[in-house]
């Protein structure tokens, strides 16, 4: 008597002959790999005992998905933001002005001077140092930047996730943090991905600065945990100041298909912004991101890795660190 896999059902072989095990056996242990066998009649009454056990998937959940749980008048599913985020308030956004940490010491200035010469550098090579801003320019520049920016968040929650199971101790309350603002800066792609989709070549260039960035930051924070917070809580600062500029171009009549454009769908549902919302109110709140990311990558870059986030306390618990 052996015990035969094939395709991940299970089969006795005795005697020559092959039989099927209970079938309410098997759905009790390997409800979905039976679906790797198709065509045969027995088998698809072999599915049909499956579901009818109650023991499901959670793709084939009754539940509906949290992002395709709305479609608009045309049938197309409306996206639905399944976590929780910041929705900031209309003080909160008009409030952010660019600020600007001194380097302290040494790393610090590693850090800065590391931020001056890719700003620099990336204003040159993307034209944006060019004549006036237009949105053409502008989403260039930001769709190119939010692909890279969501990486810091990943790598060092990644990392910090990894040294969390190795040493088997609590991270408090890194973690959530940076992956909270990875998928905040994807949010922002997302978002002015509704408003132009790159080409081949614009791709390919994503593609490379994604495999150079995430390795060097992937050894840079290995290295020294602090200065690459600090080298972030710097990217931010420029990343406040490219939003603030585009506001006021905006304002001053630079940007004229946007003064009245309304905000992308996804927008209006990430940051609950009203119907008649429109770029202006993704810009503002956007640079409010960034302002929050800025903050709380200075203050991450100032505490021990073994120090409590304090981040993770409940809005209000504290006034030096509500968000």
């Amino acid at each position: 008597m052996a015990l035969v896999t094939s395709c991940g059902l299970q089969v006795w072989r005795s005697a020559g002959r092959t039989s099927l095990l209970n079938t309410r056996v098997i759905s009790s242990f390997f409800p979905v790999t039976l679906r790797c066998i198709h065509g045969s009649r027995q088998n698809k009454q072999l599915e049909s005992n499956v579901r009818d056990t109650g023991s499901r998937h959670f793709k084939r959940s009754n539940s509906p998905h949290p992002l395709y749980n709305k479609v608009d008048p045309h049938g197309n599913p409306v996206w639905i933001n399944p976590i929780d985020n910041t929705v900031w308030t209309e003080e909160e956004v008009l409030s952010v002005k660019p600020t600007h940490v001194n380097p302290k010491d040494l790393p610090d200035r590693i850090a800065y001077a590391l931020i001056r010469v890719i700003r620099t550098g990336f204003d040159i090579f993307s034209g944006y140092s060019f004549g006036p801003i237009n949105e053409r320019k502008f989403l260039r520049r930001v769709i190119f930047l939010e692909t890279v920016a969501g990486i810091p968040g990943m790598v060092a929650g990644s990392l910090r996730h990894l040294k969390s199971l190795r040493l088997m101790k609590r991270d408090h309350g890194w973690i959530h943090t940076l992956l909270e603002e990875a998928e905040n800066e994807r949010m922002h792609l997302l978002t002015f991905m509704q408003l132009k989709s790159p080409n081949i070549v614009f791709r390919g260039m994503v593609l490379a600065a994604q495999g150079i960035f995430w390795n060097l930051y992937f050894f840079g924070y290995l290295i020294s945990p602090r200065t690459c917070h600090r080298f972030v809580g710097y990217l931010e600062e420029e990343a406040v100041k490219t939003y603030t500029k585009a506001i006021e171009a905006l304002d001053q009549g630079l940007l004229p298909t946007w003064k009245t454009k309304p905000a992308p769908d996804i927008a209006k549902t990430y940051w609950g912004l009203a119907e008649d919302s429109t770029m202006r109110d993704v810009l503002l709140a956007v640079r409010a991101d960034e302002a929050n990311h800025r903050d709380v990558n200075h203050t991450l870059s100032t505490l021990k890795s073994s120090e409590v986030n304090p981040y993770v306390y409940p809005q209000g618990s504290t006034d030096q660190h509500r968000r």
